[in-house]
């Protein structure tokens, strides 16, 4: 027996069938974000989890591998995470995965996207596919959710977390640096926001866009001024869509990671440092975020809770939930510590 309960009906709610277990040997719980007409306004939706329940019944097939703790909201649904190869991206789509979720992992590097897509299957994706774009490019975006919505069909979740980290005072970051991490940062943003939350806006069913911001979009750094710059936008950019979607049932989530030990502090540039220094100053880094031991997956987590309690701006690791309370009750320590250079 499969048993589909829309969230918003006001008729009806999932406790009603608690003790339902106890009667039912094979039971499969799903939740759907929608109200009570449900088979009219997501029939895609319904469709697809009926059609997987009778084959896999049917076939003798064993139910889907799915464990998570949200699996019963995921399941079925098509999310695309960008930057998915490695890090808060890789950790995000094997976070859907073991709900359920199909997926398609978007990287700029072909075999590391390739490679998160075979895990995601093995973790419990039904399907996973993987595509390769620059994020900042308009025109591979633009081919990118062409392909995606003629293969795939429409999103039900969007993940933005493709950026690249840029550190140095403002004088010695350039005119070139600053094109570069606003392109990725920032346009990337803007590009799956417009393409994608689009479609999700024409179709009319709802969905959710997440944007992976960061703590340094409210806290001010000396040392940080064009990658704050690009993830203060970032943050503003979701507020504004959040507000603009909420009448169509599409929710925008900004979340704000502090310091998470992923690689980005191995490819991050360092304005004003010759090739020699911005090694070492890359693997030191490394090596302080690795003391720190932030892991991704939690991150990841804070994801799918955001987007099943639709939260507008959810700070992850405990600097950063910490800077953005004092960014509203006491900003002028903020700024303080903003003159702090710190040592590397």
């Amino acid at each position: 027996m499969q048993l589909i309960t829309p969230q918003g009906d006001a008729f009806l709610s999932e406790r009603l069938y608690d003790d339902l277990d106890r009667w039912v040997p094979r039971l499969t719980r799903r939740t759907l974000p929608a109200k009570h007409w449900a088979p009219r306004t997501r029939p895609d939706q319904l469709a697809a989890w009926i059609e997987e329940f009778v084959l896999s019944v049917e076939g003798g097939r064993p139910e889907p591998k799915a464990t998570g703790p949200h699996s019963a909201r995921f399941g079925g649904q098509l999310v695309l995470v960008t930057g998915a190869g490695s890090g808060i991206g890789r950790a995000t789509a094997f976070a859907f995965a073991e709900a359920g979720a199909r997926l398609v992992t978007v990287d700029r590097d072909t075999e590391a996207a390739a490679r998160t897509a075979e895990l995601a299957r093995l973790i419990g994706a039904p399907e996973a596919w993987a595509e390769t774009a620059d994020v900042s490019d308009e025109q591979a975006m633009e081919k990118l959710a062409e392909r995606v919505h003629r293969a795939y069909g429409v999103l039900d979740v969007l993940v933005n977390n493709a950026g690249i980290g840029l550190s140095g005072s403002f004088f010695a970051t350039t005119t070139e640096d600053w094109r570069k991490v606003l392109d990725v940062n920032l346009w990337g943003v803007i590009h799956g926001c417009r393409l994608f939350g689009a479609r999700m806006a024409e179709r009319g069913q709802g969905g959710h866009i997440v944007n992976i911001a960061s703590a340094a979009a409210f806290q001010p750094s000396r040392v940080l001024p064009a990658y704050s710059t690009s993830k203060a936008a970032v943050l503003m950019l979701s507020e504004c869509l959040r507000a603009e979607l909420a009448s169509q049932a599409i929710g925008v989530t900004a979340i704000c990671p502090g310091i998470v030990n992923t690689n980005i502090t191995s490819t991050a540039r360092f304005a004003g440092a010759d090739e020699t220094e911005e090694r070492r100053l890359q693997k030191s880094s490394a090596r302080l975020y690795g003391l720190r031991n932030y892991p991704p997956e939690k991150v990841a987590s804070a994801i799918l809770d955001a987007v099943v309690h639709n939260r507008p701006v959810v700070p992850v690791t405990p600097e950063a939930r910490g800077a953005h309370l004092l960014s509203r009750v006491l900003p002028g320590a903020l700024r303080r510590l903003a003159r702090v250079e710190p040592k590397v």
